[in-house]
Formats: structure tokens, C-alpha cells, sequence
């Protein structure tokens, strides 16, 4: 049955979205298989916590399923997703932990962003360093470490590869918040790097 929906020049992706509108359940649940996995690491690292992730991806695609139909395609179901996976979040939040829930504010651009301590080039890096267990480890750890919302904008921007536009609309900021967002992302995880790439380069 969705085959023949795929037919012709409509996008695949669209053509589950209009199947799963009048109803087919097959179709919605193809799109939880493409995206699930794509909303559960954007979760886990939001949440820090496997178990709360995993309710999370619950929750947006219960979510997804009950506004299927309010979805207009004008952006990507992806970033439509990973909004809601983000507002689930900021609920379940609300819930356990009301007092650190924090309304989003614009960033002051340009002046006042932070500069990092050391400015180790890493771009002398040999590839293979950048594929050891060790490194992808200490690289997990640093990001980890990242407040939520510099941590969120690096996962979506260099992780999931949205672009700036496309992030912006899953976090409901401006383009120019993703920007000064993602820059002190990477400052961040240079100056939390350099010694252990500094390190590398010496061995």
C-alpha cells in the first residue's frame, strides 16, 4: 500500500507524511523507523541519561502521532522532530526539576565571547587519531561537558549535520543564537582539548 504512494515525483518522505495523514499506521510507523534513532542521540545527549532519553523519544513521537496532521512540511520532518523532542524535555523538566528550568535568551553577539586559554591548532593531527576508541572517548566525554544549550546546537549542527537554519527551528531561536551558540561550542571543547591533542602530537 505504500508503495503506490511512492510513485511518482513526490518526495518518499512526503508521500509517508500524506499517507500517515489519512490514517496509514504502516506509514507512520516507517517514519519512526527512519527518525528514532536520529531523535534518541539528539535525546540522550539533551538528557544525559539513557532511561530519560528513551522517554523522551517516547513522547515526541506519541506527540508526532497526534499532530501528524498539523504538520505542513515547510521545514524538514526532522527539525519538526527534533522541536518536539526538545519541548518534551523542557517538560519533563518542569516535572522533575522545576527550578532549573530556564527560559532561552539571545546571546549578546560578538563582544564578550569567550577565548580559550589555549588555541592548540589541531588541523597537524594525524586522521588515524581522530578514529582511536581513546580519542572518540575523550572526545564524548568533553562534549558531555558542554552546557545543554552550546551542547544541543554541536550535536544537531556537526553530529546530526542540520544546518543552521534547520536547528534554529528545532531549538525555536534566531539563526544568529544557533551561530554564537555553536562558535562557543567549539571554543569550548578547543581549550577542554588542546593538552590531550598536544599530547598526541608529541607522542
Amino acid at each position: 500500500a505504500i508503495q503506490n504512494k511512492l510513485e511518482g515525483p513526490v518526495s518518499e518522505e512526503l508521500a509517508l507524511v500524506r499517507a500517515a495523514k489519512q490514517g496509514d499506521d504502516s506509514a507512520f510507523e516507517e517514519l519512526v523507523r527512519r527518525y528514532d534513532r536520529n531523535v534518541f542521540r539528539i535525546a540522550q545527549h539533551i538528557t544525559q541519561n539513557r532511561e530519560d532519553a528513551e522517554d523522551v523519544v517516547q513522547e515526541t513521537f506519541l506527540s508526532a502521532f497526534k499532530a501528524i496532521d498539523k504538520f505542513e512540511s515547510r521545514s524538514g520532518l526532522a527539525t519538526w522532530l527534533y522541536r518536539i523532542a526538545k519541548n518534551a524535555e523542557l517538560m519533563r523538566l518542569r516535572r522533575v526539576r522545576p527550578d532549573q528550568v530556564s527560559v532561552d535568551d539571545e546571546e549578546v553577539f560578538g563582544e564578550g565571547l569567550p577565548v580559550p586559554a589555549q588555541m592548540h591548532d589541531w588541523c597537524c593531527l594525524p586522521e588515524r587519531d581522530f578514529e582511536s576508541t581513546e580519542t572518540r572517548a575523550e572526545l564524548e566525554r568533553a562534549i558531555k561537558d558542554l552546557p545543554e544549550k552550546l551542547r544541543v546546537v554541536f550535536v544537531m549542527r556537526e553530529l546530526e549535520g542540520l544546518s543552521t537554519e534547520e536547528t534554529a527551528g528545532a531549538l525555536g531561536v534566531s539563526s544568529d543564537v544557533v551561530k554564537v551558540r555553536l562558535h562557543r561550542a567549539r571554543l569550548q571543547l578547543r581549550e577542554r582539548l588542546s593538552s590531550y591533542f598536544a599530547e598526541l602530537v608529541r607522542a
